[in-house]
């Protein structure tokens, strides 16, 4: 896996449902390197802590390899690295084989998988049509959040290098699939529960569909 585009945004101010709300998702490559810090990425912004940022989501992927298919599907956009929000455009990132716990080092960083993306409306917003967010519910391109182990500088063409694979774990499609499937696997759920390296937010709401009726 190699980084394609290192990405930030500034604060841009979105309206929904009558609202004027701030937004971290309108994310832009810069040509410098970008600084993974315990929480955030440095110069980047975060707006709403209760989704986005904190030691479990402090950096986002996404993979360069969905682009296509995404292009293909809104092809009147104007495309652009780090349209899903991503802080790294990764080429080669394939959630089916990236496990929670997985440990890389990029750059100077040191990472590890810790849950796959849930979207929400900002997303829709982003590409001017809501319907990209059901898009994405239903495929298992989730792209993935890290927590940072080691803080550092990654850039554009910094390598991914497997310090540690938690083959024993989840991929991080299996446990996007399981808010994705229509019944519950409640096997499944417990192993991600139990899972001492998944977020705890993501833990929390795969508690949430254990409870489904």
């Amino acid at each position: 896996m190699q980084i394609i585009s290192a990405n930030i945004a500034k604060p841009t101010t979105i309206e929904w449902h009558g609202q004027q709300l701030e937004t971290g998702i309108y994310k832009y490559a810069i040509e410098l390197p970008i600084y993974l810090g315990n929480e955030d990425v440095e110069n980047d912004h975060v707006i709403d802590r209760r989704y986005h940022g904190g030691v479990d989501k402090a950096c986002y992927l996404y993979s360069a390899d969905h682009y296509p298919f995404w292009k293909a599907k809104f092809p009147d956009l104007d495309w652009q690295w780090g349209m899903f929000g991503e802080n790294l455009s990764v080429q080669g990132l394939n959630e089916s084989d990236i496990y929670i716990g997985n440990i890389y080092q990029i750059g100077e960083a040191v990472v590890q998988v810790s849950q796959p993306r849930q979207p929400c409306f900002k997303l829709g917003v982003r590409f001017g049509d809501q319907k990209v967010v059901d898009d994405f519910w239903t495929l298992p391109y989730p792209g993935i959040y890290v927590r940072i182990l080691q803080a550092g500088h990654v850039q554009k063409g910094d390598e991914f290098i497997l310090l540690e694979q938690n083959s024993d774990s989840l991929s991080v499609s299996q446990v996007f699939s399981i808010f994705r499937s229509i019944s519950v696997d409640k096997e499944l759920c417990l192993k991600a529960i139990n899972n001492q390296f998944l977020a705890e937010s993501c833990r929390k709401d795969i508690r949430k569909v254990l409870d489904r009726p």
